[in-house]
C-alpha cells in the first residue's frame, strides 16, 4: 500500500489527548473479535475484479453528507467521499487522508492542514472530474458547520483558504474532538457544483473524491457504487461495490446463504447463530462503542416530570428487553449513555441508575399524578428486533403501570426526523461513535443539540452544558475525563433515558471475502490507506 506522510501536532498535550481516544477502542477490539480482522479464508490471494455485496439492515435515507443521520448512510459516503483525516482502522489515533500534515496553534483553535496535490473528483453531472483544492476543503466543512442535521461541525466558525493545498479552519473556541469530528462521514469533501446543480436531491447523485463512483442509487432497494479509476489512493481491487436494504435479520442471513450478498452487516438474533453454526461462513464480531437506549421527552407530556421519568425505568426489566431483542447473544446489558469502551465513563454511576421495582414505580407514578397510568407514543426503526424491545416495553409498562403505549415503526428516515423535532413521546435507537465522550455526552445531552436526533428528547441543563463545554477546552485526557464522569453523573441523576444495552459489531462474510477489518464503530470501509478488500471466484 502506498504510504501517507505522518501527522505533525505542535501541542503534544493536545496529540496525547487524541491519541489515548482510541485506545479504549482499539482494546475492546482485539477482546472481543472471534476471526480475526481479515474476514473470509484471509489466506486466498488478492484477486483483482469483481463487485461486493453487502446487505444494510435500514435503508439509507439521506447521503448528503450535510443531511445524514445513521450509520447506514455513512457506510456509502465513506465509499464514495474522503474526509481531510481519518481515524486508523483501530480506532487508536488520526490518520492522514486528504490531508497529509496539520499543526494546531498555541491556544488551540487554529488547525492549519497542508493537502494532497493529486486528488480529483469523480466527474459528475455538473463538473468534470476537476482538481481538488482547498476552496473544496472551506466549502464543505462551512457547508457542514451551517447545515449539518446533525451539528457535526459546530465548533467551527470559518476556514482561510491559504493556497491550493493549504487551509486554516478556526474555531469559535478550543475544541479537542475537532480532529475527531472530521473524520465523520457528515464532513466528507464534496464539489460545490454538484451541490449546487443537484440542489435538495443531491444525496442521490453523490460526488466525492472517493475510491469508488456512485452509479445509482435506488431508495429502500440499492446503491451501486462503481470503482472510480482516478482515485488517489492505491487502486480499489473490486470493480464495484452493491449496498443492498434488507431489513429482515432472517432473510439478510438467507442472502448470504444463497450468494446475493458476500457480507451481512449488523447480524442479529437467530440469523447471527445460524451464520455462525455453519462453517461455510465467517462471522467477525466485537464488542461495539454502542449503546441501545429508549429516550423520553424532557419537554412535553407526563415524562416532562422525572417522576414519570423515574417510574418508568423502575417499571422496565432490561433482562427482558436483552431476551428479546437479542435472543442468541450480541449484547451486554448497560446502564449508563457512554460505552464502557470510552475514557470517560465511570462504573461508580452505575450504583446510582433506579433498579427494577415495579410496586415503587407504581407509587412514584401516582405521586407524580398518574395513579391510573396514561397514553404515550413510541417511536423507533422498522428492524425486527427493534419492534421486539418495543412489544416487551410496552407490555411491562402496561403491566407494571398501565401506561398504554402505541408503537410507531418506519424506516429510518421517517423515524430519524420525528425523533429529531422533539414531538415524540419516547423514541428508540441506538447510538454509535468513537471513544471520545463527547460523541456521546455532548452529542446526546447538550442544549446546543436540540433539534438534532441526538438530543431530540429536549435535555437541559446549564450545570451539564457548561461541564461538557469544559472538557472540550482542556486537552489533558485525565481532565477531560474527570469533567465527562461529573457530567455524566449529573445527566444520569435526571432519569432522561432508559439504557438497556450495548450491541456487539456483527458481520457475517462468505469464505470468499478477503482484507475486511472490523471496527467498533461499525463503519465499513472497503479501501483506504490501511485496507484494500477483495473478492475470489
Amino acid at each position: 500500500m502506498s504510504k501517507l506522510t505522518s501527522k505533525h501536532v505542535t501541542r503534544r498535550g493536545f496529540l496525547g489527548c487524541v491519541a489515548m481516544a482510541g485506545v479504549a477502542g482499539a482494546g475492546l477490539m482485539q477482546a472481543g473479535c472471534a476471526s480475526g480482522d481479515s474476514g473470509g479464508s484471509g489466506s486466498a490471494a488478492t484477486v483483482e475484479g469483481g463487485t461486493l455485496n453487502i446487505s444494510l439492515a435500514s435503508s439509507p435515507a439521506y447521503l448528503d453528507p450535510a443531511k445524514y443521520t445513521g450509520v447506514y448512510e455513512s457506510q456509502i459516503i465513506n465509499n464514495v467521499c474522503d474526509t481531510v483525516v481519518q481515524y486508523s482502522m483501530d480506532l487508536s489515533e488520526i490518520v492522514p487522508a486528504l490531508a497529509t500534515e496539520w499543526t494546531v496553534s498555541e491556544d488551540g483553535a487554529t488547525y492549519t492542514f497542508t493537502l494532497r496535490d493529486d486528488v480529483v473528483f469523480q466527474a459528475g453531472e455538473y463538473q468534470d472530474g476537476r482538481a481538488m483544492t482547498a476552496e473544496d476543503i472551506k466549502y464543505s466543512l462551512e457547508r457542514s458547520a451551517n447545515d449539518s442535521a446533525m451539528n457535526r461541525l459546530d465548533m467551527l466558525d470559518h476556514c482561510n483558504v491559504i493556497s491550493d493545498t493549504e487551509i486554516e479552519c478556526v474555531l469559535t473556541n478550543p475544541n479537542s474532538s475537532f480532529l475527531t469530528a472530521l473524520t465523520d462521514a457528515g464532513n466528507a469533501i464534496v464539489p460545490k457544483e454538484e451541490v449546487e446543480g443537484w440542489g435538495d436531491s443531491f444525496g442521490e447523485h453523490l460526488v466525492g473524491t472517493g475510491p469508488f463512483r456512485m452509479v445509482q442509487f435506488t431508495r429502500d432497494q440499492q446503491t451501486e457504487l462503481a470503482r472510480n479509476d482516478a482515485y488517489w489512493g492505491e487502486k480499489p481491487n473490486l470493480d464495484g461495490v452493491i449496498f443492498k436494504v434488507i431489513t429482515d435479520a432472517t432473510q439478510s442471513a438467507n442472502a448470504l446463504f444463497t450468494g446475493d450478498v458476500d457480507m451481512v452487516t449488523d447480524l442479529k438474533g437467530e440469523s447471527l447463530q445460524t451464520v455462525e453454526n455453519d462453517s461455510s461462513y465467517v462471522v467477525d464480531r466485537m464488542d461495539g462503542l454502542n449503546i441501545a437506549y429508549i429516550y423520553m421527552n424532557m419537554v412535553n407530556g407526563p415524562t416532562a416530570d422525572q417522576r414519570v421519568r423515574k417510574a418508568i425505568l423502575m417499571a422496565v426489566n432490561r433482562e427482558d428487553l436483552i431476551a428479546a431483542g437479542y435472543p442468541y447473544g450480541g449484547a451486554s446489558e448497560a446502564t449508563l449513555p457512554l460505552p464502557k469502551g470510552s475514557w470517560g465513563y465511570d462504573e461508580s454511576v452505575e450504583s446510582t441508575v433506579p433498579e427494577y421495582d415495579p410496586e415503587a414505580a407504581r407509587e412514584l407514578l401516582a405521586e407524580a399524578g398518574y395513579p391510573d397510568g396514561f397514553s404515550m407514543n413510541y417511536y423507533t426503526s422498522n428492524t425486527t428486533q427493534r419492534l421486539d424491545i418495543a412489544t416487551v416495553f410496552q407490555q411491562q409498562v402496561k403491566e407494571n403501570l398501565n401506561i398504554d403505549v402505541e408503537i410507531h415503526t418506519n424506516d429510518w428516515g421517517a423515524f430519524s426526523e420525528v425523533a429529531a423535532s422533539g414531538q415524540a413521546d419516547i423514541y428508540a435507537m441506538g447510538w454509535s461513535w468513537y471513544p471520545d465522550p463527547f460523541f456521546f455526552l455532548n452529542k446526546l445531552f447538550s442544549s446546543s443539540e436540540i433539534g438534532a436526533l441526538g438530543n431530540g428528547a429536549g435535555f437541559s441543563d446549564p450545570e451539564v452544558d457548561d461541564l461538557l463545554q469544559q472538557a472540550l477546552e482542556v486537552t489533558d485526557q485525565d481532565e477531560r475525563a474527570d469533567l465527562y464522569k461529573q457530567a455524566l453523573a449529573k445527566i444520569v441523576a435526571q432519569d432522561p433515558m432508559l439504557v438497556y444495552a450495548s450491541e456487539e459489531v456483527c458481520t457475517g462474510l462468505t469464505q470468499s471475502v478477503q482484507g475486511y477489518v472490523q471496527r467498533a464503530d461499525q463503519l465499513v470501509y472497503v479501501v483506504n490507506s490501511e485496507v484494500n478488500m477483495s473478492k475470489t471466484a
